[in-house]
């Protein structure tokens, strides 16, 4: 399982938030750029990096977001206002490793999944539930999907893969996170990406034995400093596969 340490921004800073609410972030005083490295040193394969601002239509965080793309060190799955191709396609150009597409795939399918067939294994599908519902608009839209009949209304487009995050639970209601994601992802054909249901080891130690999920984003815990990043990414480490004994 893939361990996908994830920043937020919102007007320059590293935020996180409480059940997808934008106009109440929580601010953490580090540097994007110094933290993003922190992550490849960790040991990490990829990062996840959103821009809230970009959600909401604005562009005031694009240099920092190409800035963290080349200094990185790892590859950057890249979200926020991925509204149309030439946008998406605008930052593959400018190094983003993934893109992230949530409103405007809900909007209009059939082009988000030609733009998956031209970027194979370049885009990923975002879905944000919210009491049984496909949210957009950055969580403040609900759309008139299920999350189950959205995800098969895609079929076999060859996304990288698919974050679903149940943005009404917080979290300490994990199981029922859990319960949800788990569900979807066994409808899934793209790997799954669980978002929001890490607190600590633990969380991570349960997470890679349920069927179909193939990474999660580990983002709050990381900032609250509830998990080091060192050992989310030891735990999510497959165990050693029994070997029989021959006499």
């Amino acid at each position: 399982m893939i361990i996908y340490p994830t920043m937020e921004l919102q007007n320059g800073h590293c935020v996180t938030l409480d059940r997808g609410r934008l106009d109440a972030p929580m601010i953490w005083h580090v540097d994007p750029v110094e933290t993003a490295r922190g992550f490849a040193a960790a040991g990490a394969q990829w990062m996840h990096l959103t821009d809230f601002d970009a959600v909401e239509g604005g562009g005031g965080n694009a240099e920092l977001v190409e800035e963290i793309i080349r200094a990185a060190g790892i590859p950057v799955q890249l979200g926020g206002g991925m509204r149309s191709r030439e946008v998406a396609e605008r930052w593959i150009d400018k190094g983003a490793g993934r893109i992230v597409i949530g409103t405007w795939a809900a909007q209009d399918p059939e082009a988000v999944k030609e733009l998956a067939k031209y970027h194979p294994d370049q885009i990923v599908l975002s879905v944000d539930v919210w009491q049984g519902q496909v949210m957009t608009e950055g969580w403040r839209t609900a759309s008139a999907l299920t999350p189950e009949g959205y995800i098969e209304a895609f079929g076999d487009a060859p996304f990288a893969g698919i974050v679903i995050t149940d943005v009404d639970s917080d979290m300490e209601e994990v199981e029922a996170q859990l319960g949800l994601i788990a569900g979807l992802a066994d409808k899934a054909r793209a790997p799954v990406i669980a978002s929001g249901v890490v607190r600590n080891a633990d969380d991570i130690a349960r997470l890679k034995y349920i069927p179909d999920i193939a990474g999660v984003l580990v983002g709050r815990a990381l900032f609250r400093k509830t998990l080091d990043l060192a050992e989310a990414l030891a735990v999510a480490q497959p165990g050693p596969e029994p070997v029989a004994e021959f006499q």
